[in-house]
């Protein structure tokens, strides 16, 4: 397990700004669960945890039931299995943290899955969190990197997912499948 620090955490709060009230999140490999508990600290309307990991749940369920998180909803699976359910389900997320483990390509080949279940929303923002020095990954076309930043081995960059209708992002509006 790899928590996020905390002056990194704050980074990217700060970077997405007021993106995160009213967004509907999915943390897709959860760790802690530090990232989506702050996104609902800051105004999120929901949270999807997913963690395969029988450690990382211990400490993910034990955080959540400590913060009273409303809101959170923990799923205790593969991030394939739990995106493909998910996608059956007919939820979408208009925000979403990528904090695979490092240097094993998870950022790229979670980032297609993402897209090829179509469970991000019009205009969604994913923050992807890898190893500086793991290399480029193959993302899906389309997703535009809004801004990168180094913090040590961390880096963190932000993609914004375009509206394929040309419309502008919900800006947190409800959806009846989120």
């Amino acid at each position: 397990m790899r928590p996020t620090p905390d002056r990194v955490r704050e980074a990217v709060f700060a970077m997405l700004g007021d993106g995160v009230e009213g967004s509907v999140v999915l943390d897709l490999f959860a760790g802690t669960g530090a990232m989506a508990i702050e996104a609902l600290s800051r105004g999120a309307a929901g949270a999807v945890l997913v963690e395969s990991s029988p450690l990382a749940l211990g400490a993910l369920r034990a955080n959540l039931a400590s913060l009273e998180a409303e809101g959170a909803v923990c799923l205790p699976l593969d991030y394939r299995e739990a995106v493909r359910r998910l996608s059956a389900k007919g939820r979408t997320f208009d925000l979403v943290f990528l904090d695979p483990p490092y240097g094993k390509g998870l950022v790229g080949l979670s980032a297609g899955l993402l897209s090829r279940a179509g469970i991000l929303a019009p205009g969604a923002v994913v923050v992807a969190e890898r190893a500086s020095r793991d290399p480029v990954e193959t993302l899906p076309a389309g997703w535009r990197e809004r801004i990168e930043r180094r913090y040590g081995d961390t880096r963190i960059t932000l993609y914004d997912i375009p509206d394929p209708r040309g419309q502008a992002p919900p800006g947190g509006q409800n959806q009846e499948n989120r």
